[in-house]
């Protein structure tokens, strides 16, 4: 006998929820809000924003609030098998760095602090 308004005692797997936005993973929010908080010890940031779409998450930093950011990084997963899913996007939008990994694609960012800090 089957118990009412069951499935038969059948184990139903639970439905997969397709993702609506791409989002950071903890090591990668952690890594950048690192660089971000050096960033704002030395001077160099004041404010940021982070956007999450069904297409990209992205993580700006500003000078100040009302500006452009003066640095942005973009995580594609759609461009995994390309170029990289990650890109560093500068203050005019230009390019800066892609790349497969995070750490490479912030590089030049810490390289600018490292400027900011002996200066």
């Amino acid at each position: 006998m089957q118990p009412s308004g069951g499935s038969g005692g059948a184990v139903l797997p639970f439905p997969a929820r397709n993702a609506d936005q791409i989002g950071f993973t903890r090591d990668e929010l952690t890594r950048i809000l690192d660089l971000y908080g050096r960033m704002v010890a030395a001077g160099e940031w004041r404010d940021y924003a982070m956007d999450f779409t069904r297409d990209f998450a992205s993580f700006a930093a500003f000078r100040r609030a009302a500006e452009k950011p003066q640095a942005r990084v973009e995580k594609r997963p759609s461009l995994r098998q390309r170029q990289g899913m990650w890109t560093l996007f500068g203050e005019h939008g230009q390019v800066l760095k892609r790349g497969h990994e995070l750490a490479s694609v912030l590089a030049p960012m810490e390289r600018r602090l490292m400027k900011a800090v002996d200066t």
